[in-house]
């Protein structure tokens, strides 16, 4: 289902690692466009939330946690590959080869795998790394199938996992199963400023392309409402979105 392109003004990608926030702004209308013209999207900002939860999972668990066991040693090893990894995705030097694969995204994945594999709470976390990077490979259905057996005791880490599902079953033409997870990804981030209105866009931009004006309509006045801030700071215009949303209706 098509629509005109709403304007957001200024859009420029600004990552803020050090506490977890990143502008969206390019991303939501890259996602606009793309998810209206082949329906393969939802992708994730260049330091959007993949690359957040690794960095913090890779700081606070690998660094600053101690290998107790076999598990926590082998995710350790995967930790140093996803290390080196996004240090190259960052500056450009990743990609797919000539076999249409990102080969050293697949090594990453291969030893998280490795790792989740044997328990413990460093297999656990491997489970969610395995996630990730099934995703970054185009696996969309073994992403999945990990996120789906992560077991997370943080919100924010649990939100996330949500939305990287939602990410998935966007790839896979599920859209209904999508919203299910940005909804749900929103509720547990219980507020987050930096991730819950992230997610909220997300929805939207999903429930524009089912044809649930009325829904996408409702999420652009929450956001309004209440992350009007969040809105000005990354260059996005909530009442555009909102009143095409509600012209859609018409």
């Amino acid at each position: 289902m098509k629509s005109d392109k709403v304007p957001t003004g200024k859009e420029e990608t600004q990552a803020l690692p050090h506490n977890g926030e990143f502008n969206n702004a390019e991303t939501l209308s890259k996602t606009a466009q793309k998810i209206e013209k082949n329906k393969k999207v939802i992708l994730w900002a260049t330091c959007g939330v993949s690359a957040v939860v690794i960095v913090i999972l890779v700081w606070v668990f690998a660094f600053l946690k101690p290998a107790q066991h076999k598990a926590d040693v082998a995710v350790d090893k995967a930790d140093n590959l996803a290390l080196v990894y996004e240090a190259k995705e960052q500056a450009g030097m990743t990609g797919v080869d000539s076999t249409g694969v990102d080969s050293e995204a697949l090594k990453v994945l291969e030893s998280y795998e490795a790792a989740a594999a044997m328990g413990h709470d460093g297999g656990n976390r491997a489970k969610l790394m395995a996630g990730i990077y099934a995703y970054k490979t185009g696996d969309y259905d073994k992403a999945l199938k990990y996120l789906d057996d992560f077991d997370a005791d943080d919100e924010i880490i649990a939100a996330t996992a949500q939305a990287l599902k939602g990410d998935c079953y966007v790839m896979k033409d599920e859209f209904q199963k999508a919203v299910e997870c940005y909804k749900e990804g929103a509720k547990i981030s219980n507020d987050n400023p930096a991730l819950t209105p992230f997610f909220l866009e997300k929805e939207a931009v999903v429930e524009r392309e089912l044809g649930n004006f009325d829904a996408e309509a409702q999420l652009y006045q929450t956001l309004l409402d209440t992350y009007p801030q969040y809105g000005m700071s990354h260059g996005m215009d909530y009442e555009a979105y909102l009143e095409r949303a509600k012209a859609s209706k018409k």
